[in-house]
Protein backbone atom coordinates (compact mmCIF):
# COMPACT_ATOMS: atom_id res chain seq x y z
CA UNK A 1 0.00 0.00 0.00
CA UNK A 2 0.98 3.29 -0.90
CA UNK A 3 1.62 4.70 2.87
CA UNK A 4 4.77 7.00 4.10
CA UNK A 5 7.07 5.66 6.26
CA UNK A 6 5.85 8.34 8.95
CA UNK A 7 2.11 8.36 8.29
CA UNK A 8 0.30 8.80 11.39
CA UNK A 9 -1.85 5.94 13.10
CA UNK A 10 -4.90 7.17 12.28
CA UNK A 11 -4.87 7.20 8.36
CA UNK A 12 -3.14 3.61 8.83
CA UNK A 13 -5.99 2.48 11.03
CA UNK A 14 -8.38 4.00 8.34
CA UNK A 15 -6.84 2.34 5.24
CA UNK A 16 -6.90 -1.40 7.63
CA UNK A 17 -10.67 -0.68 7.96
CA UNK A 18 -11.16 0.65 4.27
CA UNK A 19 -9.42 -2.46 3.11
CA UNK A 20 -11.45 -5.13 5.07
CA UNK A 21 -14.62 -3.69 4.39
CA UNK A 22 -13.89 -3.49 0.45
CA UNK A 23 -12.94 -7.60 0.72
CA UNK A 24 -16.31 -8.38 1.91
CA UNK A 25 -18.17 -6.18 -1.06
CA UNK A 26 -15.57 -7.70 -3.48
CA UNK A 27 -17.46 -10.67 -4.62
CA UNK A 28 -20.68 -8.72 -5.76
CA UNK A 29 -18.25 -6.50 -7.68
CA UNK A 30 -16.90 -9.06 -9.70
CA UNK A 31 -20.10 -10.79 -10.65
CA UNK A 32 -21.48 -7.68 -11.91
CA UNK A 33 -18.14 -7.54 -13.56
CA UNK A 34 -18.15 -10.45 -15.22
CA UNK A 35 -21.85 -10.40 -16.12
CA UNK A 36 -20.51 -7.19 -18.22
CA UNK A 37 -17.70 -8.46 -19.63
CA UNK A 38 -19.71 -11.19 -21.14
CA UNK A 39 -22.54 -8.85 -22.94
CA UNK A 40 -19.64 -6.39 -23.99
CA UNK A 41 -18.37 -9.26 -25.16
CA UNK A 42 -21.29 -10.82 -26.93
CA UNK A 43 -22.16 -7.47 -28.61
CA UNK A 44 -18.93 -7.04 -30.16
CA UNK A 45 -19.39 -10.77 -31.43
CA UNK A 46 -23.03 -10.69 -32.83
CA UNK A 47 -22.17 -7.80 -34.87
CA UNK A 48 -18.91 -9.07 -36.00
CA UNK A 49 -16.80 -6.96 -35.21
CA UNK A 50 -13.53 -6.36 -37.86
CA UNK A 51 -10.54 -4.75 -37.86
CA UNK A 52 -11.65 -2.40 -40.78
CA UNK A 53 -14.06 -1.28 -38.39
CA UNK A 54 -11.62 0.13 -36.41
CA UNK A 55 -10.41 2.94 -39.48
CA UNK A 56 -11.77 6.15 -38.90
CA UNK A 57 -13.01 8.45 -41.76
CA UNK A 58 -12.17 11.96 -42.75
CA UNK A 59 -14.62 14.67 -44.40
CA UNK A 60 -18.20 13.71 -44.51
CA UNK A 61 -17.88 10.39 -43.51
CA UNK A 62 -19.83 9.09 -45.90
CA UNK A 63 -20.63 5.24 -45.24
CA UNK A 64 -18.64 4.84 -42.66
CA UNK A 65 -19.32 0.81 -41.91
CA UNK A 66 -17.43 1.37 -38.16
CA UNK A 67 -19.70 3.78 -36.82
CA UNK A 68 -22.80 2.05 -37.81
CA UNK A 69 -21.36 -1.23 -36.50
CA UNK A 70 -20.68 0.94 -32.87
CA UNK A 71 -23.72 2.25 -32.56
CA UNK A 72 -25.51 -0.90 -32.82
CA UNK A 73 -22.78 -2.59 -30.54
CA UNK A 74 -23.56 0.09 -27.99
CA UNK A 75 -27.31 -0.43 -28.79
CA UNK A 76 -27.06 -4.43 -27.62
CA UNK A 77 -24.92 -3.59 -24.34
CA UNK A 78 -27.47 -1.07 -23.69
CA UNK A 79 -30.49 -2.89 -24.44
CA UNK A 80 -32.16 -0.48 -27.27
CA UNK A 81 -33.20 -0.66 -30.70
CA UNK A 82 -30.73 2.12 -31.70
CA UNK A 83 -27.88 4.33 -30.27
CA UNK A 84 -25.83 7.40 -31.59
CA UNK A 85 -22.44 7.20 -30.84
CA UNK A 86 -20.43 10.13 -31.96
CA UNK A 87 -17.61 12.15 -30.90
CA UNK A 88 -18.82 14.90 -31.80
CA UNK A 89 -20.95 15.40 -28.76
CA UNK A 90 -18.71 17.55 -26.71
CA UNK A 91 -20.03 16.04 -23.60
CA UNK A 92 -22.65 14.37 -21.47
CA UNK A 93 -24.16 17.61 -21.22
CA UNK A 94 -24.12 18.38 -24.98
CA UNK A 95 -25.87 14.86 -25.59
CA UNK A 96 -28.53 15.29 -23.26
CA UNK A 97 -29.14 18.32 -24.72
CA UNK A 98 -29.22 17.29 -28.60
CA UNK A 99 -31.91 14.20 -27.21
CA UNK A 100 -34.10 16.26 -25.30
CA UNK A 101 -34.60 19.55 -28.29
CA UNK A 102 -34.68 16.56 -30.82
CA UNK A 103 -37.18 15.48 -29.50
CA UNK A 104 -39.36 18.01 -27.40
CA UNK A 105 -41.89 20.52 -29.19
CA UNK A 106 -43.03 23.99 -28.56
CA UNK A 107 -46.09 23.40 -25.79
CA UNK A 108 -44.75 20.18 -24.66
CA UNK A 109 -44.23 20.11 -21.01
CA UNK A 110 -41.04 18.29 -18.91
CA UNK A 111 -41.20 16.76 -15.67
CA UNK A 112 -38.36 15.58 -13.98
CA UNK A 113 -39.23 12.75 -11.31
CA UNK A 114 -35.23 13.25 -9.80
CA UNK A 115 -35.71 16.64 -8.45
CA UNK A 116 -33.53 19.61 -9.53
CA UNK A 117 -30.95 18.54 -12.46
CA UNK A 118 -27.51 18.72 -12.67
CA UNK A 119 -26.03 21.79 -12.91
CA UNK A 120 -25.05 22.19 -16.32
CA UNK A 121 -28.45 21.58 -17.55
CA UNK A 122 -29.88 23.89 -15.38
CA UNK A 123 -29.35 26.87 -18.78
CA UNK A 124 -30.36 24.19 -21.20
CA UNK A 125 -33.86 24.45 -19.57
CA UNK A 126 -33.86 27.54 -18.77
CA UNK A 127 -33.48 27.69 -15.25
CA UNK A 128 -30.73 29.75 -14.95
CA UNK A 129 -28.73 32.16 -17.27
CA UNK A 130 -30.30 34.67 -19.91
CA UNK A 131 -32.63 31.62 -21.11
CA UNK A 132 -32.04 32.61 -24.77
CA UNK A 133 -31.89 28.81 -26.79
CA UNK A 134 -32.93 27.13 -23.74
CA UNK A 135 -35.92 24.20 -23.66
CA UNK A 136 -38.11 27.30 -21.85
CA UNK A 137 -37.19 29.63 -24.75
CA UNK A 138 -38.25 27.55 -27.21
CA UNK A 139 -41.96 27.06 -25.83
CA UNK A 140 -40.82 23.94 -23.58
CA UNK A 141 -42.39 24.36 -19.78
CA UNK A 142 -40.43 22.38 -17.05
CA UNK A 143 -41.16 21.45 -13.34
CA UNK A 144 -39.47 18.89 -10.88
CA UNK A 145 -40.81 16.85 -7.89
CA UNK A 146 -37.80 16.10 -5.18
CA UNK A 147 -37.51 12.30 -3.87
CA UNK A 148 -38.92 11.37 -1.05
CA UNK A 149 -36.54 11.72 2.25
CA UNK A 150 -35.42 7.77 1.67
CA UNK A 151 -34.85 8.87 -1.97
CA UNK A 152 -37.88 7.35 -3.84
CA UNK A 153 -39.89 8.69 -7.06
CA UNK A 154 -42.87 10.46 -5.30
CA UNK A 155 -46.21 8.60 -7.06
CA UNK A 156 -48.92 10.68 -6.01
CA UNK A 157 -47.14 13.77 -6.36
CA UNK A 158 -45.94 13.11 -9.76
CA UNK A 159 -49.64 11.72 -10.84
CA UNK A 160 -50.80 15.23 -9.44
CA UNK A 161 -47.74 17.18 -11.48
CA UNK A 162 -48.56 15.48 -14.90
CA UNK A 163 -50.46 17.55 -17.07
CA UNK A 164 -51.98 17.22 -20.44
CA UNK A 165 -49.05 18.68 -21.86
CA UNK A 166 -46.72 16.40 -20.48
CA UNK A 167 -44.93 14.58 -23.16
CA UNK A 168 -41.60 13.56 -21.29
CA UNK A 169 -40.42 12.74 -17.49
CA UNK A 170 -36.92 13.14 -17.03
CA UNK A 171 -34.79 11.05 -14.38
CA UNK A 172 -31.39 11.41 -13.41
CA UNK A 173 -29.88 8.06 -12.75
CA UNK A 174 -26.82 9.73 -10.73
CA UNK A 175 -26.35 11.86 -7.88
CA UNK A 176 -24.80 14.38 -9.56
CA UNK A 177 -23.64 17.08 -6.97
CA UNK A 178 -26.68 16.29 -4.47
CA UNK A 179 -26.28 14.31 -1.41
CA UNK A 180 -28.83 11.76 -2.29
CA UNK A 181 -29.50 8.44 -3.47
CA UNK A 182 -28.76 7.40 -6.86
CA UNK A 183 -31.64 5.53 -8.53
CA UNK A 184 -31.19 2.03 -8.75
CA UNK A 185 -32.48 0.06 -11.99
CA UNK A 186 -35.11 -1.67 -9.90
CA UNK A 187 -36.70 1.74 -9.36
CA UNK A 188 -36.86 2.83 -12.94
CA UNK A 189 -38.12 -0.58 -13.31
CA UNK A 190 -40.49 0.53 -11.26
CA UNK A 191 -41.63 3.76 -13.17
CA UNK A 192 -41.14 2.31 -16.38
CA UNK A 193 -44.36 0.22 -15.19
CA UNK A 194 -46.14 2.75 -13.28
CA UNK A 195 -45.91 5.12 -16.59
CA UNK A 196 -46.93 2.68 -18.94
CA UNK A 197 -49.79 1.68 -17.34
CA UNK A 198 -51.01 4.67 -16.30
CA UNK A 199 -49.61 7.09 -18.82
CA UNK A 200 -48.25 5.33 -22.10
CA UNK A 201 -48.44 8.38 -24.11
CA UNK A 202 -45.56 9.72 -21.61
CA UNK A 203 -41.61 9.55 -22.58
CA UNK A 204 -39.14 8.45 -20.10
CA UNK A 205 -35.64 9.91 -20.84
CA UNK A 206 -32.79 9.15 -18.39
CA UNK A 207 -29.42 10.84 -17.64
CA UNK A 208 -27.28 7.65 -17.77
CA UNK A 209 -24.14 9.23 -16.73
CA UNK A 210 -22.17 7.52 -14.55
CA UNK A 211 -24.59 4.51 -14.57
CA UNK A 212 -23.45 2.17 -17.30
CA UNK A 213 -22.18 -1.24 -16.51
CA UNK A 214 -22.37 -0.71 -12.67
CA UNK A 215 -25.59 -3.13 -12.80
CA UNK A 216 -26.52 -6.37 -14.22
CA UNK A 217 -29.18 -4.25 -16.36
CA UNK A 218 -29.48 -0.88 -18.16
CA UNK A 219 -32.31 1.74 -18.26
CA UNK A 220 -33.18 0.58 -22.09
CA UNK A 221 -33.03 -3.23 -21.15
CA UNK A 222 -36.28 -2.52 -18.82
CA UNK A 223 -37.96 -0.22 -21.23
CA UNK A 224 -36.63 3.19 -21.30
CA UNK A 225 -37.60 5.29 -24.23
CA UNK A 226 -34.53 7.31 -24.38
CA UNK A 227 -31.18 8.02 -22.38
CA UNK A 228 -27.73 9.40 -23.17
CA UNK A 229 -24.18 9.77 -21.41
CA UNK A 230 -20.71 10.85 -21.97
CA UNK A 231 -17.58 8.54 -23.52
CA UNK A 232 -15.31 10.41 -21.27
CA UNK A 233 -17.12 8.13 -18.58
CA UNK A 234 -18.42 5.11 -17.77
CA UNK A 235 -18.54 3.34 -21.71
CA UNK A 236 -15.08 5.20 -22.92
CA UNK A 237 -13.14 2.78 -20.91
CA UNK A 238 -10.36 5.96 -19.92
CA UNK A 239 -9.85 5.47 -23.71
CA UNK A 240 -11.96 7.61 -25.68
CA UNK A 241 -10.78 10.96 -26.43
CA UNK A 242 -14.16 12.63 -26.46
CA UNK A 243 -17.49 12.19 -27.66
CA UNK A 244 -21.12 11.05 -26.00
CA UNK A 245 -23.77 9.09 -26.78
CA UNK A 246 -27.61 8.97 -27.07
CA UNK A 247 -29.17 5.90 -26.85
CA UNK A 248 -33.34 4.49 -27.12
CA UNK A 249 -35.96 4.02 -29.20
CA UNK A 250 -35.00 4.33 -33.35
CA UNK A 251 -37.13 6.74 -33.80
CA UNK A 252 -36.18 8.82 -30.75
CA UNK A 253 -32.50 8.13 -31.76
CA UNK A 254 -33.11 9.64 -35.06
CA UNK A 255 -34.89 13.01 -34.32
CA UNK A 256 -31.63 13.44 -32.18
CA UNK A 257 -29.16 12.67 -34.81
CA UNK A 258 -31.59 15.34 -36.43
CA UNK A 259 -30.54 17.74 -33.88
CA UNK A 260 -26.72 17.05 -33.93
CA UNK A 261 -26.37 17.57 -37.49
CA UNK A 262 -29.62 18.99 -39.40
CA UNK A 263 -32.64 17.41 -41.06
CA UNK A 264 -31.77 14.77 -43.75
CA UNK A 265 -28.57 14.32 -42.63
CA UNK A 266 -29.10 12.47 -39.20
CA UNK A 267 -26.69 9.71 -38.02
CA UNK A 268 -25.26 9.30 -41.74
CA UNK A 269 -22.91 11.77 -41.83
CA UNK A 270 -19.72 12.36 -39.15
CA UNK A 271 -16.00 11.74 -39.77
CA UNK A 272 -14.38 9.91 -37.25
CA UNK A 273 -11.07 10.56 -37.71
CA UNK A 274 -8.64 9.16 -35.68
CA UNK A 275 -10.98 8.34 -32.57
CA UNK A 276 -12.50 5.36 -34.04
CA UNK A 277 -10.40 2.23 -32.50
CA UNK A 278 -10.49 4.14 -29.19
CA UNK A 279 -14.31 3.94 -29.15
CA UNK A 280 -14.05 0.33 -29.88
CA UNK A 281 -11.49 -0.56 -27.57
CA UNK A 282 -12.24 1.63 -24.87
CA UNK A 283 -15.77 0.75 -24.57
CA UNK A 284 -14.79 -3.28 -24.47
CA UNK A 285 -12.24 -2.22 -21.71
CA UNK A 286 -15.05 -0.39 -19.74
CA UNK A 287 -16.32 -3.20 -17.75
CA UNK A 288 -13.15 -3.21 -16.37
CA UNK A 289 -12.82 0.14 -15.74
CA UNK A 290 -16.26 0.52 -14.04
CA UNK A 291 -15.68 -2.57 -12.12
CA UNK A 292 -12.46 -0.83 -10.83
CA UNK A 293 -13.63 1.87 -10.17
CA UNK A 294 -16.70 0.59 -7.96
CA UNK A 295 -13.58 -0.80 -5.78
CA UNK A 296 -12.19 2.25 -5.07
CA UNK A 297 -15.50 4.34 -4.45
CA UNK A 298 -16.12 1.39 -1.55
CA UNK A 299 -12.34 1.74 -0.60
CA UNK A 300 -12.90 5.61 -0.38
CA UNK A 301 -16.56 5.37 1.17
CA UNK A 302 -14.88 2.98 4.05
CA UNK A 303 -11.59 5.24 4.54
CA UNK A 304 -13.51 8.57 4.69
CA UNK A 305 -15.87 7.12 7.39
CA UNK A 306 -13.44 5.80 9.45
CA UNK A 307 -11.61 9.25 9.69
CA UNK A 308 -14.72 11.09 11.25
CA UNK A 309 -16.58 12.37 7.85
CA UNK A 310 -19.78 11.46 6.84
CA UNK A 311 -20.12 9.44 3.35
CA UNK A 312 -22.95 9.04 0.84
CA UNK A 313 -23.03 6.29 -0.37
CA UNK A 314 -22.23 3.95 2.48
CA UNK A 315 -19.35 1.84 1.64
CA UNK A 316 -21.92 -1.55 2.27
CA UNK A 317 -24.75 0.38 0.15
CA UNK A 318 -25.33 -0.90 -3.17
CA UNK A 319 -23.67 0.78 -6.18
CA UNK A 320 -25.81 2.54 -9.19
CA UNK A 321 -23.17 4.77 -10.13
CA UNK A 322 -19.77 5.56 -9.72
CA UNK A 323 -19.78 8.74 -7.93
CA UNK A 324 -18.50 8.66 -4.26
CA UNK A 325 -19.60 11.99 -1.91
CA UNK A 326 -17.53 12.95 1.27
CA UNK A 327 -18.74 15.45 3.58
CA UNK A 328 -15.74 17.80 4.66
CA UNK A 329 -18.22 20.70 6.27
CA UNK A 330 -15.04 23.86 5.36
CA UNK A 331 -14.28 25.46 1.97
CA UNK A 332 -10.46 25.13 3.63
CA UNK A 333 -10.31 20.88 3.73
CA UNK A 334 -12.32 20.81 0.15
CA UNK A 335 -9.63 22.66 -1.43
CA UNK A 336 -7.05 20.53 1.07
CA UNK A 337 -8.76 17.22 -0.29
CA UNK A 338 -8.75 18.16 -4.02
CA UNK A 339 -4.94 19.31 -3.85
CA UNK A 340 -4.02 16.17 -2.32
CA UNK A 341 -5.56 13.71 -4.74
CA UNK A 342 -4.23 15.93 -7.45
CA UNK A 343 -1.23 15.07 -5.49
CA UNK A 344 -1.78 11.33 -6.93
CA UNK A 345 -2.16 11.96 -10.37
CA UNK A 346 -0.32 11.33 -13.48
CA UNK A 347 -0.37 14.10 -15.32
CA UNK A 348 0.26 17.66 -14.04
CA UNK A 349 0.43 16.30 -9.71
CA UNK A 350 2.63 19.05 -9.04
CA UNK A 351 -0.11 21.96 -9.82
CA UNK A 352 -2.54 23.12 -7.42
CA UNK A 353 -5.97 23.23 -8.36
CA UNK A 354 -7.80 26.10 -7.54
CA UNK A 355 -11.19 27.40 -7.30
CA UNK A 356 -12.78 29.18 -10.48
CA UNK A 357 -15.75 30.43 -12.28
CA UNK A 358 -16.89 27.58 -15.08
CA UNK A 359 -19.37 27.21 -18.18
CA UNK A 360 -22.62 25.39 -17.08
CA UNK A 361 -21.83 26.30 -13.42
CA UNK A 362 -23.79 29.08 -11.00
CA UNK A 363 -20.85 28.30 -8.09
CA UNK A 364 -17.07 28.48 -8.25
CA UNK A 365 -15.91 24.64 -8.80
CA UNK A 366 -12.87 23.04 -7.82
CA UNK A 367 -11.49 20.37 -9.72
CA UNK A 368 -8.22 18.15 -8.91
CA UNK A 369 -7.75 14.97 -11.61
CA UNK A 370 -4.48 14.62 -13.98
CA UNK A 371 -6.04 13.14 -16.35
CA UNK A 372 -4.58 11.89 -19.99
CA UNK A 373 -7.77 13.18 -21.11
CA UNK A 374 -8.66 16.37 -20.24
CA UNK A 375 -12.10 16.03 -18.17
CA UNK A 376 -12.18 12.32 -17.78
CA UNK A 377 -13.81 11.16 -15.19
CA UNK A 378 -13.17 7.63 -15.99
CA UNK A 379 -9.41 7.99 -14.89
CA UNK A 380 -9.72 8.91 -12.02
CA UNK A 381 -11.42 13.13 -10.90
CA UNK A 382 -12.19 14.69 -7.66
CA UNK A 383 -14.43 17.80 -7.54
CA UNK A 384 -17.82 19.75 -6.71
CA UNK A 385 -18.66 23.58 -6.32
CA UNK A 386 -17.73 25.53 -3.39
CA UNK A 387 -20.45 25.45 -1.34
CA UNK A 388 -22.06 24.73 1.62
CA UNK A 389 -21.68 22.19 3.02
CA UNK A 390 -18.72 21.89 1.33
CA UNK A 391 -18.97 18.35 -0.49
CA UNK A 392 -16.08 16.48 -2.91
CA UNK A 393 -17.47 14.10 -5.38
CA UNK A 394 -15.29 11.56 -6.61
CA UNK A 395 -15.41 9.48 -10.05
CA UNK A 396 -14.01 6.94 -11.91
CA UNK A 397 -10.65 5.08 -11.05
CA UNK A 398 -8.88 3.28 -14.10
CA UNK A 399 -7.60 1.35 -10.68
CA UNK A 400 -8.65 0.14 -7.56
CA UNK A 401 -5.00 0.92 -6.31
CA UNK A 402 -4.86 4.74 -8.25
CA UNK A 403 -7.82 5.38 -6.03
CA UNK A 404 -6.37 4.12 -2.86
CA UNK A 405 -3.77 6.03 -3.50
CA UNK A 406 -4.84 9.19 -4.44
CA UNK A 407 -7.32 9.25 -1.09
CA UNK A 408 -4.38 8.38 1.28
CA UNK A 409 -2.62 11.46 -0.31
CA UNK A 410 -5.83 13.90 0.05
CA UNK A 411 -5.93 12.70 3.82
CA UNK A 412 -2.41 13.60 4.10
CA UNK A 413 -2.58 16.82 2.51
CA UNK A 414 -5.25 17.46 4.99
CA UNK A 415 -3.41 16.28 8.30
CA UNK A 416 -0.24 18.53 7.02
CA UNK A 417 -2.31 20.95 7.09
CA UNK A 418 -4.04 20.33 10.44
CA UNK A 419 -7.47 20.00 8.93
CA UNK A 420 -7.39 16.34 10.20
CA UNK A 421 -8.07 15.68 14.07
Amino acid sequence: MYLEHNCPDLIRKAVAAAEETLLHQLPKIEEIATHNHAKVLKAFQAERVSTYHLQGTTGYGLDDSGREVLDRVVARILGTEAALVRGQFVSGTHAIAAALFGVLRPGDHVLSVSGAPYDTLEEVIGLRGVGQGSLIDFGVSYDAIPLDSQGKIQYELLSKSITDKTRMLMVQRSRGYAWRNSLMISQLKELVTFIRNSYPQILIFVDNCYGELVENQEPGEIGVDLMAGSLIKNLGGSLAPTGGYVAGRSDLVKLTAQRLTAPGIGGHMGATLEWQRLFYQGLFLSPLTVSEAIKGAVFSAAFWRALGFKVHPEPEAPRTDLIQAVKLGSRAKMISFCEGIQKGSPIDSHVSPIPCAMPGYEDEVIMAGGTFIQGATSEFSADGPLREPYIVYQQGGISNTYVQMGNILAALNLWDQGLLV
